[in-house]
């Protein structure tokens, strides 16, 4: 009897001194925390998002500047945004992989001062080329390092409001271009391009301290260590799911239209006949549509009423149909007019986009699982880079064959639709033809759309289940 203790504390002394890499760091809780410190990156990850594609949408208001300027065409300027853009999204895998490898604090930290670098560098340019390389590289490349591993890192956070902590981060998005539009035209008035570059400069790094709050968060669906290979830290092996296929198809096809007005919408308003204010109203009433719908449909996403697949085909459809409208807009009547038919059209392209945003990102963890969506983040980003490179120097080179920003806007809208076709291809897309009970629901870290054995469920009328059918 007393030969078999030693042998158990030698059990026990083993145990305790050879945990796995991340549960000697952080002690793993039983599941997301939905709340607490969660909500600071919440907030976080809204600032972000304001500073990155909020910043970014507003910027526009300054190509008609640079154009005059450099004297070069609507089609030469727009390669600005969409060079950052192109960047920031094609190079967000790689800050999904530095934040699996090293964490997300410090590669936010290292992305806000390179954004920042970009603004100050474009201050001093001497050629569109500058530019380029200012905004659209420099830039760029900081907003790449931002974005993904702020939400992703918020999306470990929740589980049962997941929905609704995403569409409250990105509703930054439409914040700050509702603070920074008019804001932004006032400094171009007051310091023209170069000053108001300088000073979204200093503003651009104030995302360094957001990501000095993103503390880590251990999951039980974590690896035990952090991927070496590069392919694997990249998450390339998530093209081999079919659902994640379908998603990243459709989505490469929305990106190509989606972010067209980001960069033409303050334009086409111009184009017009609004003078510089009205324009920057109209990009500011579509922000706070876009702002109010992210929360609206955050909510009701998490409600369980309807699928998150069925509800991203939906408002992306929606989304498509609210650019067909804007570019149908008839000309107003002068600068001193405030455009009343485009701002309603405005309004109704900014819930539309708005209400799809966070649905973009809160499925992500139901196709892939809670420890691939960091990487998840990083690749969807990457894919809405090919849109986001085409898509706004195809509206301008339009723009300069047509004469104005119509057909740039139809075709965009035509894009967003096609990606929310394919959309349909995912599981729940669409009801089935006769009544069924809900199968059973894997744990979030596997993920809830992928496919699971089928179990009894002890109350299947419960208040999250979903209602579908069969055959």
């Amino acid at each position: 009897m007393p030969a078999s203790q030693p042998r158990h504390r030698r059990r026990g002394f083993s145990h305790r001194c050879l945990p796995t890499p991340q549960t000697a760091m952080t002690p793993q809780p039983a599941g997301p925390p939905d709340g607490g410190w969660g909500w600071v990156v919440a907030a976080a990850a809204f600032a972000v998002n304001g500073l990155s594609y909020g910043l970014l949408r507003s910027l526009g208001l300054a190509f008609p500047d640079l154009a005059e300027h450099f004297d070069r065409s609507a089609q030469d300027t727009a390669w600005i945004s969409a060079l950052a853009l192109a960047v920031q999204q094609a190079a967000s895998p790689v800050g999904s992989a530095l934040s699996t490898r090293w964490g997300s604090r410090p590669v936010v930290m290292v992305g806000g001062v390179l954004a920042s670098l970009g603004f100050v560098f474009s201050a001093f340019a001497r050629s569109l080329l500058h530019l380029y390389l200012g905004l659209g590289l420099l830039a760029g490349s900081g907003w790449a390092l931002v974005f993904a591993p702020a939400l992703g890192t918020l999306s470990r956070y929740f589980s049962r409001r997941r929905v609704l902590a995403v569409g409250l981060a990105l509703t930054g998005n439409g914040a700050s271009s509702l603070l920074l539009a008019p804001a932004l035209q006032l400094l171009l008035d007051t310091f023209g391009w170069r000053g108001a570059l300088l000073l979204l400069g200093a503003i651009t790094l104030h995302l360094t301290p957001c990501g000095a709050l993103l503390l880590p968060l251990a999951l039980p669906g974590d690896p035990p260590a952090p991927p070496r290979s590069p392919l694997a830290a990249l998450g390339l092996g998530l093209f081999t799911r079919r659902a994640f296929s379908i998603f990243a198809l459709g989505t490469a096809l929305v990106g190509g239209g989606y972010f067209v007005p980001y960069v033409h919408l303050a334009p086409h308003a111009l184009d017009r006949g609004l003078g510089g204010y009205g324009a920057a109203l109209v990009v500011a009433v579509a922000a706070v549509g876009d702002a109010g719908a992210r929360l609206v449909c955050g909510w009701l996403a998490d409600q369980g009423w309807v699928p998150l697949p069925r509800l991203l085909a939906v408002f992306g459809a929606l989304t498509g149909l609210g650019l067909w409208v804007v570019g149908l807009v008839p000309v107003v009547g002068g600068e001193e007019s405030w455009g009343g038919p485009l701002l309603a059209a405005a309004v109704a392209y900014g819930l539309s986009a708005g209400s799809y945003a966070p649905l973009v990102f809160g499925v992500l963890p139901g196709l892939v699982g809670i420890g691939g969506v960091v990487q998840a983040t990083g690749l969807v980003m990457m894919l809405m880079s090919l849109g986001g490179l085409l898509g706004p120097p195809l509206s301008g080179f339009l723009r300069d064959e047509t004469g104005d920003f119509t057909t740039s806007f139809l075709v965009s809208g035509s894009l967003i639709l096609s990606g929310s076709f394919i959309y349909i291809g995912l599981p729940k897309a669409l009801p089935s033809c006769g009544p069924a009970s809900p199968p059973a629901t894997p744990p979030p870290e596997r993920g809830e759309l992928l496919p699971a054995p089928q179990a009894v469920l002890l109350s299947p009328g419960g208040p999250r289940s979903t209602l579908d059918t069969t055959c």
